[in-house]
């Protein structure tokens, strides 16, 4: 079942002489880890806002074409009605955190729909467990660091208990280390929670092995939408100059070069470990 449906969506920003998103139809599905990428400017970040009504309630400029979440038309309801459904984490955690304590931070948003004191409590508890940081929870949100304060965001939305997450490039401002971490905490609440995930990121590297799919942009359309194993290894993708994975790259490599490799196309460097390892085996 379909938790997101896009026809022929065109968005425009003021001023702007082209559209940012071109004529795009999509539709993702419950349950499903989506990973959106592609070159700097090809229309993601604006494509995440078209999900939560952000476009077009906050920012103006031409919308054509129809968008529902969750059965919703995001054009008719305001921001405040679809957050029930969808949470929004952005790029840089400090722009979401503004509370003087974590924990208050996490409640903001069920205060603001009215949630009662009692299951204010126990969900803010849930969701700082949830994401690791429960111990952190009387702490001020800017005196932890970067890669708490992305939880802090996620715990956040989380509280909402929303049934899609999205999140634009959540760990552009951490180390590769802190960036594992978190991708590893949004693949468990896809996974354990059944929350639908469309996460924008170009690092591929650390993110491909957790995605059901894959959606290439490139100058606001999509190029490619498929299973990460056959988008990655494709031509196009290459020439499009997306981050593709070392190991998937190393694997094209060895192919080409005649190595019998009869595993799946790896999406990490312990599968492609695996695989050779494998086949070592194999031919001795």
């Amino acid at each position: 079942m379909s938790i997101i449906e896009i026809e022929n969506l065109t968005y425009t920003y003021p001023g702007g002489k082209k559209p940012s998103i071109d004529d795009i139809s999509l539709k993702v599905n419950k349950g499903e880890f989506v990973l959106i990428t592609g070159p700097s400017g090809c229309g993601k970040t604006t494509l995440c806002r078209c999900f939560n009504g952000l476009i077009p309630n906050f920012y103006q400029g031409e919308l054509k074409g129809e968008i529902t979440v969750k059965g919703l038309k995001t054009s008719s309801k305001q921001t405040y009605e679809l957050a029930k459904y969808v949470g929004l984490v952005f790029q840089n955690p400090e722009n979401q955190l503004f509370a003087l304590s974590i924990e208050k931070d996490v409640a903001f948003g069920l205060e603001n729909l009215g949630v009662n004191r009692k299951d204010i409590r126990k969900r803010v508890d849930w969701a700082l467990k949830q994401v690791g940081i429960y111990d952190l929870r009387e702490r001020s949100p800017h005196e932890v660091s970067g890669g708490q304060q992305q939880r802090v965001a996620i715990a956040s939305v989380l509280a909402m208990r929303p049934e899609l997450i999205v999140l634009d490039e959540p760990t552009s401002f951490l180390d590769p280390l802190s960036a594992e971490k978190i991708f590893k905490v949004i693949h468990e609440l896809n996974t354990k929670l059944g929350i639908t995930v469309v996460l924008v990121e170009h690092r591929l590297d650390l993110t491909a092995r957790y995605s059901d799919r894959i959606i290439i942009m490139d100058k606001g359309k999509i190029c490619q939408d498929g299973k990460p194993r056959k988008i990655l290894i494709s031509e196009e993708t290459r020439l499009l100059g997306v981050g593709i994975p070392k190991a998937t790259l190393l694997y094209h490599m060895l192919t080409k070069d005649g190595c019998n490799l009869d595993n799946s196309i790896p999406l990490s460097s312990e599968e492609l470990a695996s695989f050779l390892k494998e086949s070592l085996e194999t031919h001795d």
